[in-house]
């Protein structure tokens, strides 16, 4: 009988018929999965390495096969399609470079500053602070075009403190090119006039963010430092007393609890939140539009908003999917890049030599 019951048994003691109904009670999920996530997703790439155009089925048989021709007009045949991407890169890694650390520091400082035992009033100031989160973008979008108009309110404030305010959102000057301007350089060195890397010289990749693109990346941190604070405080209440205690008996002051035992047991939650701010900051999209695209000067541009223009605007399909992939190996390739850099390090194992050594023994 023990025998008959370990027949019906498959690896790791589950039943057949338990396996069956386990494959019958997701079938569901795998297929909704598979016909609103995997099969769009292989029809998009399909797109990528075509000449469809929008007008038919992308299966008709009508429809060519060009192979890597769309990913080579963004990225390697000189033209007006690579510089745009180019441009478009350009933006976005200067919005990613200055949003992610930027909204990782306040949402981490914030979720400290309320989680403080002393402070009153804390679930008002959690509110307060996660309220722009679950705003409308279109509204906070448009709320800061009143604010950051020529005649808006914070040119206002920088008149009354004798500040000559720009007229941001028109304004496609690079803040590093308008620091160095202090200095009398306006022009590009031969040494980075010449050469570059998508159509786009590197004087120009040094320009750095637009006066406008700084608005924008000052709004992204306004509006998801608040849901950040939330995953930061989430950890930090699971963070012990004991554990803050046993540090304040060892004779650790503030930042040194801080940064030696605080800091390292928020590891998994600071990477999920670098994780998810990577992945949103590389998708910027709605600001743009609201904007109206990517003017001044193309420096709002980003892929996300070029990838609508070319497919929805221009029906250049193929080379809308194509920027699409493009962009996910991006994030793709970040984000392990990312898991690297926050592993956890072991430190090795040393041999008796080597101990010996470190001890003073010859």
């Amino acid at each position: 009988m023990a025998r008959a019951a370990q027949r019906t048994r498959r690896g790791g003691g589950i039943r057949r018929g338990e396996a069956r109904a386990g494959y019958l009670f997701i079938a569901p999920a795998v297929i909704i999965a598979a016909v609103f996530l995997v099969i769009p997703i292989l029809l998009a790439f399909w797109v990528s390495v075509s000449d469809w155009n929008g007008f038919q089925s992308p299966l008709n048989p009508r429809v060519g096969f060009v192979g890597a021709e769309n990913y080579a007009s963004i990225t390697t045949e000189e033209g007006l399609d690579q510089r745009n991407f180019g441009r478009a890169v350009r933006n976005n890694f200067y919005y990613v470079l200055l949003v992610v650390p930027l909204q990782t520091a306040v949402s981490l400082f914030l979720a400290v500053q309320v989680n403080r035992a002393v402070l009153k009033g804390r679930g008002f100031f959690r509110t307060a602070f996660y309220f722009p989160s679950v705003t409308s973008s279109v509204a906070i979008v448009i709320v800061f075009q009143f604010l950051f108009l020529g005649t808006g309110a914070v040119n206002a404030v920088l008149r009354a403190i004798g500040v000559q305010g720009p007229n941001w959102f028109n304004d496609p000057t690079g803040i590093f090119h308008g620091f160095v301007s202090i200095f009398g350089l306006t022009a590009a060195p031969a040494v980075l006039a010449d050469g570059g890397m998508l159509g786009v010289t590197w004087w120009e990749w040094l320009a750095g963010p637009s006066v406008a693109m700084m608005v924008l990346i000052f709004l992204a941190v306004f509006t998801t430092s608040g849901t950040f604070m939330l995953l930061f405080l989430a950890a930090l209440q699971n963070i012990g007393a004991e554990v803050e205690e046993a540090a304040l008996m060892d004779g650790a002051g503030a930042f040194r609890k801080f940064f030696s035992v605080t800091l390292p047991m928020l590891k998994p939650t600071l990477f999920t939140v670098l994780t998810l701010g990577l992945i949103g900051s590389w998708q910027v999209f709605d600001q743009i539009y609201i904007l109206g695209g990517g003017a001044p000067g193309g420096t709002l541009m980003t892929p996300a908003y070029l990838l609508y223009e070319s497919s929805f605007v221009d029906l250049e399909w193929g080379q809308g999917s194509a920027i699409a992939f493009i962009l996910f190996v991006f994030i793709i390739l970040l984000t392990l890049l990312q898991r690297w850099i926050l592993r956890d390090r072991v430190p090795k194992r040393r041999g008796p030599a080597q101990i010996a050594v470190k001890g003073g023994v010859s």
